[in-house]
């Protein structure tokens, strides 16, 4: 495979204009920023930009509003946010991208950053089409793709810009993802454990199985362990399962044989009559159909905190529970606690990736240490699972 082309740190880019695309899509609410992660780990770099006195242009994206100028998702807090926290002269550009628009980024000082109006207000950025990639393209002499969560897209900006500028690399984040991930898939100390949550097995079914021939355990939990539960014809209550999920667990079942892969699943949990009532720990077959299934109880933690423990590696995607509620809460942070212990210790390589985990996490209010969190959803799969992302594939 061709080698990426990571920025440099010896490239002079003074008085030069740089369009850096990043993934500022931060949840708000009322205009908000609910939690700025993202944008502080993009911080670092910008400020490294500005004090190599180059001309910063940011691109990105807010939600999904197909082409519509909708208020709601403007990036006028982040914005507000960059100008609070960067040194700098920090403009706002919310026009339109005519043949005129080079000439609107012409006042651009060395060390000054311009944020765009979110790109995806513009149709022709989700269609990657290619006259807005030139125009895109013409703002700038140097492009950096710093969005890894956004590289599993055929997007203008993160796409077909690369095909108009010559000088085209990928960022320090977008850089740190890749060896992250590759720290569990590539250049991996075993045992290697995968902890896969969350709701749906049929949108993680590609990497599951990907993953059972490279790790040794799965650990499954979340309302995804449901369907494994059907499949065994244990008890469920009302608790939410998929539609034809059999076949897909039988081939889940059957290729971990074949690699020696060994699947854990729940052996107790935490129901409730309802998502915003109160947990009660139960047996299996003490299982009632009023009961859902909201959490993994007592002696599944245990379980996962031996497998834990035998780890060097780990990798957990998708929380253990319906975290939105804190009586549900505790399986997840049960985990985080004991991983981040294991990370702190050195004794252990930890991945975590997805915006639910990453959500569910924030909730504790200890300190906890990792050896990477990954603010990407989809594209943090994608890769697990080999695939070559369009956005990182035009940077080789």
């Amino acid at each position: 495979m061709d080698e990426i082309n990571f920025f440099p740190n010896n490239l002079d880019i003074q008085n030069k204009k740089i369009i850096l695309r990043l993934d500022l899509n931060v949840p708000l609410k009322d205009k908000v920023i609910l939690d700025d992660t993202r944008i502080l780990l993009s911080l670092p770099f910008i400020k490294k930009l500005i004090e190599k006195k180059g001309k910063i242009i940011i691109l990105s994206h807010l939600g999904r509003p197909k082409g519509i100028k909708d208020p709601d998702l403007s990036l006028v807090p982040i914005y507000k946010h960059l100008k609070k926290n960067l040194q700098t002269n920090v403009y706002f550009y919310t026009g339109n991208f005519d043949d005129e628009v080079k000439e609107k980024f012409s006042h651009l000082k060395a060390g000054d950053v311009m944020l765009v109006e979110n790109i995806r207000y513009f149709q022709e950025e989700t269609e990657d089409d290619e006259n807005f990639s030139k125009k895109l393209a013409s703002l700038g002499e140097i492009y950096i793709n710093d969005a890894f969560s956004c590289s599993h897209r055929k997007q203008s900006s993160i796409h077909n810009i690369t095909k108009f500028i010559d000088k085209c690399y990928a960022g320090p984040l977008l850089k740190k993802e890749i060896d992250s991930i590759n720290l569990v898939i590539k250049n991996k100390k075993e045992p290697v454990t995968c902890i896969i949550g969350g709701s749906k097995i049929s949108t993680k079914i590609s990497v599951i199985k990907s993953l059972i021939a490279k790790i040794n355990s799965l650990v499954i939990v979340g309302a995804m362990a449901n369907n494994f539960f059907s499949y065994k014809n244990i008890k469920i209550g009302k608790s939410l399962i998929e539609s034809d999920s059999r076949g897909i667990i039988k081939q889940i079942y059957d290729q971990a044989k074949e690699t020696k892969c060994e699947i854990v699943i729940p052996e107790d949990c935490i129901v409730g009559s309802s998502f915003d009532g109160r947990g009660k720990e139960k047996n299996f077959e003490q299982i009632e159909d009023s009961d859902i299934i909201l959490d993994i109880g007592p002696n599944t933690l245990e379980r996962i905190k031996q497998i834990i423990n035998q780890s060097k590696t780990i990798l957990w995607n998708g929380p253990a529970g319906y975290f939105e509620n804190k009586n549900f809460l505790n399986g997840t942070l049960s985990i985080a606690e004991i991983i981040s212990k294991k990370t702190k210790e050195k004794a252990l390589v930890s991945v975590l990736g997805g915006g639910d985990t990453l959500a569910a996490i924030n909730k504790s209010r200890n300190k906890l240490f990792f050896s990477h969190l990954s603010t990407a959803g989809g594209a943090f799969l994608e890769f697990l699972e080999g695939k070559d992302l369009p956005g990182i594939s035009v940077l080789k």
